[in-house]
């Protein structure tokens, strides 16, 4: 008993990780290629481990998530209530942003724009993303970490096996076995968290710590200003009204999750820690394992707070005062785009290309703050995976809810 109460925290080890990450990276500022040669491919390589377990996590926690409900009305339930969610505080996300960049919009820098040359990805359509959410076959899916692919092949095959009824038991023992498999192979993984978090962050910090204290200083400041209110105000007051968990414990058993996404600057990698923090939460596992992998591919809270503040930064550096109605468009742009551009590598960029030219912005001023993507990208991230567990709070909150008024 003596043993387990002097063992320290998961949340703690990977806190120390980040400070001495932080520390280290500000020491090797001028020595930021030794950081990247030969710091960095070892948190590349927690990386790839956490990436290898999110696949088998998804399809096998999903399926075992559907089996237990043993109701497809039930999932059809909790995938409404999912989505609205997540649309609701994306839209409501993109406004904070332009808030937040309007009310600091005259501190912003004075930035030279002759001569910026920035090529936009090409965006996918949205019947092309429709399209191709539907998996051709059982392999790429997997091979390639499509995670809405591999979502809606979990959903089939797990509906599918409670529609052969009482045959099902051996499918069912089966699937929860490997599911148990992976959930324990996660948690070996997830013991290197703190060596993966410094060597993920300490490389970020060397190459980018000359330039955070330069021009871009105050539209960072903005944006993680933002990004800290959106969650604290907007998280705090949804889970406690909707999710009935006091703010205190939410961010409290959040803060391996929150630490880990600030580090690696990765939903889907986070995915299997985020999971774990809200098993904390009292998050039934089959509520968790369908809202989380779906949050990490669709919901952008932290992306859209993103897009509102480089819009108005961009628009201010091209002497553009933006009207109401382009604000207007800017939100139903990046609402929309969140889940027209999910799983594409980089939505960021290019929800940012495509907001930019809903109201007529060049899209070569994505080169302003192309730079610095990343520091930008530690904090919408951090932001969306806490938008993801809040909504699993809030699901399965009303889901005990509707079940116990049934009952």
């Amino acid at each position: 008993m003596s043993k387990e109460k002097k063992k320290m925290s998961l949340a703690l080890k990977i806190f120390i990780a980040l400070v001495a990450a932080i520390v280290a990276g500000l020491l090797m500022v001028n020595h930021a290629s030794f950081a990247t040669a030969y710091i960095k491919p070892f948190g590349t390589i927690f990386l790839n481990l956490v990436k290898f377990i999110v696949v088998p996590i998804v399809l096998f926690s999903i399926m075992s998530g559907i089996i237990s409900m043993r109701d497809i009305k039930k999932v059809g339930s909790v995938g409404l209530k999912t989505v609205v969610y997540y649309l609701c505080t994306t839209a409501f996300a993109i406004i904070f942003g332009l808030l937040g960049g309007n009310i600091f919009k005259g501190l912003f820098p004075v930035v030279t724009t002759t001569d910026l040359v920035y090529e936009a990805a090409e965006p996918t359509p949205f019947m092309d993303t429709l399209v191709n959410i539907f998996p051709s076959n059982i392999i790429s899916p997997m091979a390639n970490a499509n995670m809405l692919q591999i979502i809606v092949m979990a959903l089939l095959i797990g509906f599918s096996i409670i529609l052969i009824g009482p045959r099902n038991q051996k499918i069912i023992d089966g699937v929860n076995t490997l599911n148990d498999v992976f959930m324990k192979c996660m948690e070996m993984i997830l013991e290197l968290s703190p060596i993966g978090v410094f060597c993920l962050l300490c490389p970020v910090i060397a190459e980018n710590g000359a330039k955070i204290i330069g021009s871009l200083a105050m539209v960072l400041l903005t944006a993680y200003i933002c990004y800290i209110v959106h969650a604290v105000i907007v998280y705090s007051i949804t889970v406690k009204a909707f999710g009935g968990v006091s703010p205190a414990k939410f961010f409290k058993e959040m803060m391996p999750a929150i630490m880990f996404a600030f580090s690696s600057a990765s939903s889907v990698g986070t995915l299997p820690i985020n999971m774990d923090c809200t098993e904390k939460l009292g998050v039934d596992r089959e509520v968790s394992s369908f809202v989380l992998p779906l949050g990490a591919t669709i919901n952008m809270d932290g992306t859209a707070i993103y897009q509102g503040v480089c819009a108005i930064f961009i628009a201010s550096c091209f002497g553009i005062q933006l009207t109401l109605p382009q604000m207007v468009t800017i939100v139903l742009t990046a609402t929309l785009a969140s889940i027209g551009t999910a799983g594409v590598p980089g939505a960021g960029m290019i929800m940012l290309a495509m907001v930019l030219t809903s109201v007529g912005l060049p899209v070569e001023g994505i080169a302003l703050v192309a730079g610095v993507d990343r520091i930008f990208d530690m904090g919408r991230t951090t932001v969306n995976i806490t938008g993801d567990a809040c909504c699993s709070v809030i699901v399965n909150n009303l889901e005990k809810k509707r079940e116990a008024k049934r009952a």
